[in-house]
């Protein structure tokens, strides 16, 4: 009996320690923003200032569920957003927090507006603008609907 008990105790603790985070939009969302002069452009960005919480994730596997945005027509850029394609980031519908880039090892067969569970390894970016602030690295995802 004791020997099980600490077989059980054992495959809990050990299952906990290799699980993804699950964040959530509004964790996404506690970002502030100052303007920076990036001389490679000659213009002013906003660059992003993450919170305690999010800077704590980094580098570490995190799960999140969102609509899946095929906009590149090279088939490169995925993104994962908080909002469907009509009322996306770049339709005006919100900031630069309410949508994630997603890098798959291999090229993902989803549709534009699917809902996916992803999991991946938080990428914080607050340099290159040819990138999102949030990115998922190694993703692997599951399609919701």
């Amino acid at each position: 009996m004791k020997n099980n008990i600490l077989a059980v105790f054992f495959l809990l603790t050990s299952a906990t320690c290799f699980a993804q985070t699950e964040i959530n939009w509004w964790d996404l969302a506690r970002i502030g923003y100052t303007e920076k002069f990036f001389p490679a452009y000659g213009e002013h960005f906003l660059y992003p200032e993450f919170s305690k919480h999010m800077k704590s994730l980094e580098g570490k596997k995190v799960a999140i569920t969102g609509y899946f945005l095929n906009i590149d027509p090279s088939g490169k850029l995925f993104i994962l957003s908080k909002n469907p394609m009509a009322s996306c980031f770049f339709c005006g519908m919100g900031g630069p927090e309410t949508a994630m880039e997603l890098q798959f090892k291999s090229k993902p067969d989803f549709n534009t507006d699917d809902i996916l569970y992803v999991t991946g390894t938080l990428k914080l970016n607050a340099d290159d603008v040819q990138h999102f602030n949030y990115i998922l690295t190694d993703c692997v995802a599951q399609k919701m609907n």
